[in-house]
This record gives C-alpha cells, structure tokens and sequence, in this order.
C-alpha cells in the first residue's frame, strides 16, 4: 500500500466471500510489530463487522508527524479477522483469528523519480561478511525496493539468492551467497514488486568486487 503525503488518505477495500460473518480490527504499526511505537498513520474504522459477500472501506489518514521528507517511511498495515460462532459448531472446535500484515509506505510526494526509475541506479558488490560472500546492493534512492528474483551469474554457473529482506532507501541489504566467492567475476539479474504488486521487468547489472 502506497500513502502519498500529498493526500490526506488512502483506502484499502477488506472483502468477505464466506458465507461466516467476521469483526475485523485494523490498525498500523511499525516494522517492530508492537502496540506501543506511535504512528503517523491511523486505520479507520479500526473495528467493524463485515458480513458474507459484503466489502468495507477502510481508511489510511496521515496525522501531523515529522516523518524524513527524503525518503519513503514504512509502517505496515494490519487487519484481524474474528469469525464469529454460529449453531450447530462444535462445542469444543478450536476458532483461529487470522491476521493480515501489509507493508505501507509513506511516500514524500516530492521525490521526483517513481521507483521504477530509480532500479538503473542500485549498485552490486561481493562483500565478506563475517568471512562469508556476501551479495550486497547499495540503494542510494529514496524508495524501498522488494526483491522478486535474484539470480546471479558467472561464465559457468548462477544462484538464485534468496533476498527477502528489502533494500531500504538511501541504504544497503547483503544476502548470503552458497556457491561464490568475492573473487569470482559476476553478473545480477534482478526484478521487483512494483506499486501495483506487478513485477518489473528483469534488470541485469554488473557485481564488482570488494
């Protein structure tokens, strides 16, 4: 979910297509997953009950903050389900809450460049980390960027890197490597989740050596 700054709100539409009636709490936190870290962003309505078929609407609002104006701030966004018992269940049948966590960027609407353009400009090295290779990409934009696919590659061979953490803005994220080392020469195929939760199309970038 994107929340531009430039606009007061964002909304997201929560669907049932059971046919169970739910309560649903919304709220937003931060990357720690607590209750007690303030947020500038406040789900509304924060509890509501949702029947079969039916959708809500639920909105995002910025409260005044001094969130970095240089950069996307992330929250996530988080919504509970409670089904509700109904005759003929089992006495003792064991009722789960589910919990949907999304990410939520905050996103200064003065950044200029989208996102996608930005991607020309992550730069990637081989780095030991702790004496282990290490796969680093360098993000000097101001976005987060989600990694779909990682590949890398030599003359003879490639790895698909497991990269799930993000690459934050105006920062950097390293991802193990299994079968290089910081001495071999290597390319990066890379591609992303974008705005849309489409993935971008595949990028290839040269890994120098460190």
């Amino acid at each position: 979910m994107i929340h531009d700054s430039a606009k007061r709100s964002a909304s997201v539409i929560i669907a049932n297509p059971s046919d169970r009636t739910f309560a649903a709490q919304a709220w937003v936190n931060t990357e720690a997953d607590d209750q007690t870290t303030p947020v500038a962003l406040v789900a509304s309505p924060s509890l509501f009950r949702i029947d079969p078929g039916k959708e809500q609407s639920v909105q995002i609002n910025a409260l005044p903050n001094d969130l970095p104006q240089d950069r996307e701030s992330l929250f996530y966004f988080n919504l509970q389900e409670i089904p509700q018992t109904q005759p003929g269940d089992a006495q003792n049948a064991l009722t789960i809450a589910l919990r949907t966590r999304i990410k939520l960027f905050y996103r200064p609407s003065m950044l200029g460049k989208t996102p996608q353009d930005g991607l020309k400009d992550l730069t990637w090295s081989v780095q030991m980390v702790e004496g282990k290779a290490h796969l680093v990409v360098d993000n000097p934009t101001p976005y987060h960027y989600t990694f779909n696919n990682v590949v890398v590659s030599s003359a003879s061979t490639s790895e698909s890197v497991n990269a799930n953490n993000m690459a934050p803005p105006l920062g950097r994220q390293s991802y193990p490597l299994r079968s290089f080392s910081a001495a071999d020469d290597l390319e990066v195929r890379f591609t992303t989740i974008n705005d849309y939760s489409g993935t971008s199309a595949e990028l290839t970038s040269p890994v120098a050596r460190q």
